[in-house]
This record gives C-alpha cells, structure tokens and sequence, in this order.
C-alpha cells in the first residue's frame, strides 16, 4: 500500500493524542479514583498532557526521519508498559508503583501468582496507542518544512507545554491545597498531576530521602524525642508485668480483615474458633483495632510492631532501610533474657527478611529450610497452614524459655487458592472471584489456629506463654467494592472503606480469666508498648509512636500511612471529614482539621528517623545481633 503524504510532523501529533487518550481512558477504566467534580474530571483528562508535549516534542530535535521515527515508537512503548504495569499493581494494592518497588526484582518470583491473577485480557488496550503510531509510521510519509519555520514552530511548542504544566499545576493546588508537601496519598498525586509526572515527583522524593541520611546529624533526635515523651502513655499499674517471665508467641494472621469476625456467609460461620477465642475469659479481643501499613504489607505489619514506627511512604522500610539502627522489641526482649526468632515456611530473602531480621536484632530466622514440606503440604504462596504450624510447635519445644517468637501464616494470601480437600465451607456467590474465595482460605486459617492452640497445650509450651495475634493488613482491596457491597448489603463509600481496614487483635493470657472485648480505638503501632508493658518491660525511654492499649493515658487515634485518620468522633478520608457515628459528612468543617496537622506531624517524625537513621545517633550501643538461618 502506498504511503500517504501529510504535513511535517503529523506522526509526532499522532502519537501525543493518541497515548494521551489512551492513558486518560486507562485512568477512568482501571483505576477507582473518586472523582467529586467535573474540575477534577477536567485535571484528570489534562494531566498526562504536558509530560506528553514535552517527552515526544524531543524527537523535534532529532533530524534523521529514521531515528525520530525510532524514538517516537520507544516513548509511546515505554509509557504504555508503565500504565499497564501501574493497571496490574493497583488491582492488589490500590496504590501505584513506586521508585524503591521497581528494585526488589528478588520479590517478583513469589508475587507472580498474585500478579498473574490481576492480569486481564483487555489490558491490550494499554497498547493501542502502540499499535496505532506504528500504523502511522508505516502509512505515513510526512512534508518537510523550511528551517526558520522549524526553529520558531519548536519555540512555540515548547512555550505551549510549559503553559499547560502551569495550568494543571495551578488548578491542582486549587483543588488540593500542599498537594507537593502533603503527598502521603499517590492517588491524590496522579489525579492531579497524572502517571508521568507522579513517577518524576517520586524519583525526587527518593533522591531527598537518600540525602537525608547523608546530611543527617543528629540535631532532628532531640525534637522527635520530645514528640514522642509528650505522647507517652504510662501503663496501667495492674496490668503492667501480668505475663512477666512468659513466652511470647506473636502470631501474624495473613490479610485478615475484622469484618469475618463473629460473621456468616450464606449461613456459614467463617471463623468459629476466633469467634469463641473473644468470649473466652483467658482473651482480650480488640474489635475497634486497624492495620497501618503500607506498600511494604506484611513486612510493613512487622516493622510496625517491632518499632512502633510508620512505614515508608512508597516502598517497604525492609527493603530500603535494612542498614539502619533500630530499638526494636526484638532487641529489647533479647536484653531481658529472652530468645528471640521469627517462623515463616518462605525463602529467607524474600521482603529481605534474612537481611532486616538481623537489623532488628531477632536471633535466629526459621525460614522454608527448617520445615518439611509433603506432598500436598503446598499451596499458593507456600507451606499450608496447618502443617506449617504443627511443625512450629514441635520447633518451639527446642527453643531456649522464655522465648519470643512470631509465627507468620501464609495460605490465606491473595489469590486465595485452596485444594479441594482444604474447602471446609463453600465459596461465595459475588461478581468477584477474589472474595469468593477468601471465605474459605479464611476458614481454613481459622481451623490451622485452633489446631495450634490444640498443640501448644499438648506440648505443655501453652501454659506459661501469652499468645498474640493480630491482622497484617487487609485482602480485600478497594478494587472488590461492588462484591464487598453485596455481601455488606450496602454501597461502599470511602467511610466504608476506612471502617474495612480493621484487623482483629487478640491478647490470650492462659489462667488470666478476666479479658473481654474491648472497643478502645488502636492500631498496630501500639503493639509493642502494650505487650512489653505485659511482660514487664519499662519502653518509656524508647523512641516509639503507639502506646499502650491497657493504659488510662491511651489516646483514641489512628493514623495511616496514607494520611487518613481515624479519632473517636471523626473518620477522615479522600479529604472528606466524616462523622463516625452516622458515616455523613461532618457538620463542623474544623472537626478534622488538628488531628490532620498531627496526622502530618507524626507520620514526618517517623520518616525523619527513618530516612536519617537518626536512632544511630542515639546514646544505646545501636550493636547488631546475628540472625542464624535454619
């Protein structure tokens, strides 16, 4: 077929429309973004364009047709395989990749089931901006144009792509006031400023966090410390030391939400032996309790309850941080006598957990190497639950007392994948595959933790251990609202889905007889002062942000590392403050605006000390402790 003759230059317009078009219905069509008015409708539809203008208006520089052509084709590639791989990460996350994500390439062989099953066959549609710039540079045969008239085309280009960033920008900030120095929410981020621009801006931050570190020290110490010591919590006198002596056994219940808790589906009770497990007098159970994690997810849940420390803000603090000092609990219950390991039936390196664990001062890692898997004994992620906590219990009867131990589940991990034989209770009736399933995995982890509790009495370790168990973070994302809805018989609003982000926590004492439910408002990071004020350990002098959930100094008030917060009166959420009673919009436009500001401060404090390593300035020796691999 015969190429067309068209004007200089009508492949490069070509291929800015076209991906333009591409990555604004991409938006609309992959990403459950909240638009609330046609303004941001209006940003949303602009903010790929200047990036765009800018990136493709190079090849205006470029003078052989074969090079530029070359270039051209590159960037429409280049910018189709970042949306689509952003596509694929929010359907899990309900987030966007980020800079230090990109590098934790020893992760992908492990995720690639999750990954795998968030791939759907009209992500093609990623590419059809792709597919049509190679139409156009196959049919297209463009004019040339006289020198001058190039140089002053080019100047006006450029002047044009510079306007239209001015102008996104500046509605951007209309709409979201400090959207640059508030941007703990990437989703705020590309709604305003698009894909494209929200990975520069990321690659910034990533760079001044690498500097803060190099520049630090130690000056910033003395500011959080006060901080942290105005907010401390003094521990209640009567439960302070309750379990002193005992072992401690830390049990992490994968993407475990609190919704299943004394709930049905269809009929089915889906946790029958948790749900006894808050009525036992040996138990407090905390239903008013939320995870605070981030992109790093079950990492993230075990730095939380090590350090009392937020995650980082766009990437996993166990990945980009390891070489850090940290005053973990680990570490603190290893100076009170205690040994201290983590039991995970995965790869060592996976989360850089052989690495971090030796930062926090855990003394020996009983990773896949130390169990037997059978045949059978395999699915998804790994070892099933059953069998993996069976083999823990006869590990904890070699274990040096009193020990502390955190024992990390694993089958009940998107996608959520069951044998046959495991299925206690049918799946559910939704439009969604995902939370179909997760009833199941769910009964099943339920069923692997009654055993366990079964075998630590057995083996006579139940007795003098307290056993604590907590959600890591969520498994039913965003993505899954309509089925969530249908199963919750109402719509889901972000209010909704803030309320969706607890977790059960479980404090088991053998012999105590007097917990009960508690609706004190918390989260993970009050884990460690309340479980070391358990045991009779003193962490006023720590450098930690949560506080003890036993204590009458304990403040109701919940920050995620996103920025939304949760206080007793209020939830807010998407810049929305609503009233947590009614789950309206809140009448008193102020009523969010202090806890917002502290929300602000605190989660800076924590990247402070975590992007400058400031707890190496600190007067504790900071010494690392081997981790022993087995």
């Amino acid at each position: 077929m015969k190429k067309v003759t068209w004007p200089k230059h009508s492949v490069l317009g070509i291929a800015i429309v076209a991906t333009w078009l591409t990555t604004y219905i991409g938006y609309i069509s992959s990403f459950n973004m909240k638009i609330d008015n046609m303004m941001q409708e209006f940003i949303l539809f602009i903010n790929p364009l200047s990036f765009l203008l800018f990136i493709y208006g190079i090849a205006l520089f470029i003078k052989s047709t074969k090079r530029r052509n070359i270039y051209i084709f590159s960037v429409s590639l280049i910018t189709s395989i970042i949306m689509f791989s952003n596509a694929v990460f929010y359907r899990f996350f309900s987030d966007f990749i980020t800079l230090p994500l990109l590098f934790q390439t020893n992760n992908f062989g492990d995720l690639s089931s999750s990954v795998v099953a968030n791939i759907h066959v009209w992500d093609i549609f990623f590419f059809s901006d792709v597919i049509i710039i190679a139409l156009a540079l196959k049919f297209i045969n463009e004019r040339e144009s006289v020198l001058s008239q190039r140089s002053i085309g080019r100047k006006l280009y450029f002047v044009v792509t510079a306007t239209i960033l001015m102008v996104n920008l500046g509605l951007a900030e209309a709409q979201r006031p400090q959207l640059l120095t508030r941007s703990f929410d990437r989703e705020l981020l590309v709604k305003n400023i698009g894909t494209y621009n929200y990975h520069i801006y990321d690659f910034f931050i990533q760079s001044k966090t690498h500097a803060q570190r190099a520049l630090a020290d130690g000056s910033e110490l003395s500011e959080v410390a006060n901080y942290v010591n105005a907010n401390y919590a003094e521990p209640d006198p009567e439960m302070f030391g309750v379990a002193k002596g005992r072992n401690v056994i830390f049990v992490s219940l994968e993407s475990l939400q609190n919704f299943v808790i004394n709930n049905e589906m269809n009929g089915y009770e889906i946790s029958p032996f948790l749900n006894e497990l808050t009525r036992d007098p040996d138990t407090f159970y905390f239903d008013n309790f939320y995870h605070q994690t981030g992109l790093g997810k079950t990492s993230d849940s075990e730095f939380i309850m090590e350090n009392s420390l937020y995650g980082r803000n766009g990437g996993a603090v166990f990945f980009t941080n390891s070489g850090n000092t940290f005053n973990s609990m680990s570490e603190k219950l290893g100076d009170n006598g205690y040994f201290t390991s983590v039991m995970h039936a995965n790869n060592r390196s996976f989360w850089n957990r052989d690495i971090m664990y030796q930062a926090l001062g855990i003394q020996k890692f009983y990773d896949v190497e130390s169990y037997e898997i059978g045949e059978g004994q395999a699915v998804n992620w790994g070892m099933k639950d059953i069998p993996f906590l069976e083999q823990s219990v006869e590990l904890m009867k070699e274990m040096p007392q009193p020990f502390s131990t955190r024992v990390i589940t694993l089958t009940n991990h998107h996608p959520f994948d069951l044998d046959e034989e495991d299925m206690i209770i049918p799946q559910y009736d939704s439009n969604s595959k995902t939370l179909n399933k997760y009833f199941q995995t769910v009964r099943y982890m339920d069923e692997a933790i009654k055993i366990f509790f079964d075998d630590l009495k057995e083996s006579g370790i139940y007795d003098n251990s307290i056993i604590v168990m907590y959600g890591d973070h969520y498994g039913i994302s965003e993505n899954h609202n309509k089925a969530m809805g249908m199963y919750m018989d109402k719509e889901i609003t972000p209010f909704d889905d803030v309320e969706l982000q607890k977790v059960p926590f479980f404090i088991h004492i053998p012999g105590y007889g007097e917990g009960k439910t508690s609706n004190e408002l918390s989260g993970q990071m009050d884990i460690r002062p309340t479980v070391l004020h358990l045991l009779g350990i003193d962490t006023k002098e720590d450098m930690q942000m949560g506080a003890d959930v036993f204590s009458p100094d304990h403040e109701p008030f919940v920050i995620f590392r996103d920025g939304r917060l949760v206080t007793e009166n209020n939830i807010y959420a998407h810049d929305v403050c609503y009233d947590i009673q009614t789950g309206e919009v809140e009448t008193d436009e102020e009523a969010c605006e202090p806890y917002i500001e502290r929300a602000t401060t605190e989660l800076g404090y924590s990247d402070l000390i975590i992007n400058g390593d400031l707890l190496r300035f600190s007067e504790e020796d900071g010494e690392e402790s081997k981790v022993e691999m087995h």
